[in-house]
């Protein structure tokens, strides 16, 4: 009973902090203005969170890369009127205020399979010598029945018993004339 009342009211807490928080597309945020800090919201985002992320699949994230600053402001501005009175860095800061990385950035080879294929290497000559050692330190040698004679007994014997004479080793074997089939 006493647990009721406390998930109840932990409820009612909940639901008034969520009816307090601004909404991002139709998703409540408790904690996302303090994460972002003063970027601007450009849009839903991601699954509707207010987060940054380069990501070739998404290409458009919900807020801003950069937090406005004067110079930042002053391009804005400016890029409300005419787009051939911007020079090429004014366009690039512009990019770089909104964006951290380019397409080509994020497409770029990063060289992390190198890391990946060493540390593979590492895990398998590590079991490399755990074999060997256990090979040597751990198991016994291997009974006589591993020895060849030991194996034709044990193939003669099977067959002697005709074990598995629809599909298997017995199927085989011709006992008429007492040697394989062809």
């Amino acid at each position: 009973m006493a647990m009721r009342v406390l998930n109840m009211a932990l409820r009612r807490q909940l639901a008034a902090q969520v009816t307090r928080c601004p909404q991002i597309g139709s998703v409540a945020s408790v904690h996302t203005l303090d994460k972002i800090g003063k970027r601007e919201i450009v849009g839903y985002g991601w699954n509707g969170t207010a987060c940054y992320a380069d990501r070739v699949d998404y290409p458009m994230p919900a807020v801003r890369f950069r937090e406005p600053n004067n110079e930042i402001n002053n391009l804005r501005q400016k890029e409300k009127g005419d787009w051939k009175k911007l020079s090429l860095d004014e366009k690039k800061a512009l990019y770089r205020a909104s964006f951290c990385q380019t397409f080509a950035e994020l497409q770029a080879p990063t060289g992390e399979w190198k890391k990946h294929l060493g540390v593979g290497f590492i895990f398998t000559a590590m079991a490399i010598w755990i074999a060997i050692l256990m090979n040597l330190f751990v198991y016994d040698e291997l009974p006589i029945t591993f020895d060849d004679e030991h194996k034709k007994a044990q193939l003669k014997r099977m067959i002697d018993l005709e074990m598995n004479p629809v599909t298997g080793l017995a199927s085989k074997w011709d006992y008429q004339n007492n040697k394989w089939k062809n």
